[in-house]
This record gives structure tokens, C-alpha cells and sequence, in this order.
């Protein structure tokens, strides 16, 4: 496998290769002018946030309606629905370490009537980051299963292609944020901690798949750093480094779209 850089590079050869598969898959069948002119990088400010909602349920619709117009789905039919809430996982009145997901944080599925559905975990709109992510994440499930052949390796492989379109969709500062989170919580009784993540890939692939879409949208790092967590930036920074001295961005941007049912 190739080796072009003097240090470890930030991912193995067979990630990096997976990626830029990946990449190729996406632009062959969901690029053209959707990716090149369409497409924007979606930040956590108030030009891509909901308006003012009064309840949790109208924070996580108005939500899933913003990330479905800047991924370009807004006139996609489906239906979103919330999950049972998870169990309580507190046994006593005393500190606490939550760290079990009952259910997962998003779903995507089809019906008898052949209606998409999207459902989320209650919980993530506690998080709007990882309310994005997640809707961003279902969302792109829905997007590429409309694709004529399945992604990189297989559609074993969908989950892990399913994350790095939701990058090419423009979430990737959020899909990055949202891939692991502790924080602390505290209740009536019962201080402690939880551990929530989302996504198939790591800090490090997510930065990886973030670059490569930063280049390929010729987009200035700056804009994204200033709303990447710490280890975020300083992966993306690296994956910046290493894209910058070989030619597979140039080589990207020759791969041809092919619409569907062209």
C-alpha cells in the first residue's frame, strides 16, 4: 500500500483508501452541481439553527426540518417519530455513571405502504449537536439507499459510507463534535456522569472525510476550526496536511456524475 508521508499517517492505508472510495461512490452518483455548488458546510450558528421553539418534540421537528433543507431533501417524503424514552438506569440515590444506550440514537427504515420513516431517540435533543448529527446520519441512510450499487466493500460497509456522507452533505463539524461526548449531569439526588456518542467512525476518520470535503469545496479550514472541538481541530489539521501533498482531491474532482436514470 502506498506510504507518502514521513510520520504515521492519521489513518491506516485501508481506512484512508475506504474514504476515498467512499468519495468517489458519493460524487459518481449524488455529485454534479448538488455537491459543487449546492452543497454547504452547515456550522452551528444561528443562519442553520431552527427559530425559537416551546417544546422538545417542536425543537427536534423543526430541527429535522433544517438539516433535511440543507442537505437538499427537503421535498423527500418520510416521517419522523420519537422512541420510547430509554429505561432509568439509576438504582440508587447516588453518584452514577451512565454509559449504557437502551436504544439506538436515530433509525432508518421503510414500512408496508413503502414510507420511509426516521425515528430518534429522545434523548438527543438534550444535545442539538448530536441531534443534528443524527438526523444528518438517518438522513443520509435515505439518500444512499437510492443508489444503483452498493457503497465501497459492500453494503456491510453502509453504516461506515452512511457517516461520510453525512460530511459530504455538509454536517461534518457536527458528525465530528457528536462522535464522543462526556459530560456531567446532575439530578434531584444524583450527580454524575454520561458518556454519549453517535456515528461508525472515529474522531480521527471523521476529520479525515471533513478535509477531504473542505478541499474538495475549496472551502478555508478557518471557517470550520473555530467550531471544531479541540481534537477535532488537531486531527483536521493533520488529515489538511497529509491531502495536501498527493494529488487525490484533483483526482476527486475528475470523478463523473452519473444521475439517476441517466
Amino acid at each position: 500500500m502506498w506510504n507518502l508521508f514521513g510520520n504515521k499517517p492519521l489513518l491506516s492505508d485501508d481506512d484512508r483508501q475506504f474514504q476515498i472510495e467512499c468519495y468517489r461512490w458519493l460524487l459518481t452518483h449524488f455529485g454534479g452541481d448538488d455537491f459543487y455548488k449546492e452543497a454547504k458546510l452547515v456550522l452551528p450558528t444561528a443562519e442553520f439553527s431552527p427559530t425559537q421553539v416551546k417544546s422538545q418534540d417542536a425543537a427536534a421537528i423543526e430541527t429535522f426540518m433544517q438539516v433535511k433543507k440543507h442537505a437538499g431533501l427537503a421535498e423527500w417524503p418520510c416521517q419522523l417519530q420519537a422512541q420510547e424514552e430509554d429505561p432509568n438506569l439509576l438504582v440508587a440515590p447516588t453518584v452514577a455513571l451512565k454509559n449504557v444506550e437502551e436504544n439506538p440514537l436515530g433509525a432508518f427504515s421503510g414500512n408496508d405502504n413503502k414510507e420511509v420513516i426516521i425515528s430518534y431517540n429522545p434523548i438527543i435533543v438534550l444535545d442539538p449537536t448530536q441531534m443534528v448529527a443524527t438526523f444528518a446520519h438517518e438522513l443520509s441512510h435515505y439518500l444512499t439507499s437510492t443508489a444503483p450499487e452498493p457503497p465501497p466493500g459492500g453494503w456491510g460497509n453502509w453504516e461506515f459510507a452512511t457517516d461520510i456522507c453525512a460530511t459530504f452533505l455538509g454536517f461534518g463539524i457536527f458528525s465530528a463534535n457528536a462522535t464522543f461526548n462526556f459530560s456531567q449531569y446532575t439530578g434531584v439526588d444524583s450527580p454524575g456522569w454520561q458518556v454519549m456518542g453517535g456515528g461508525y467512525l472515529s474522531e480521527a476518520e471523521h476529520a479525515h472525510a471533513f478535509a477531504i470535503f473542505l478541499r474538495l469545496k475549496e472551502i478555508s479550514p478557518e471557517t470550520a476550526f473555530k467550531h471544531c472541538d479541540t481534537s477535532i481541530k488537531s486531527y483536521l489539521k493533520i488529515a489538511l496536511a497529509e491531502l495536501d501533498k498527493h494529488s487525490i482531491i484533483d483526482e476527486l474532482r475528475e470523478v463523473e456524475y452519473m444521475p439517476r436514470g441517466a
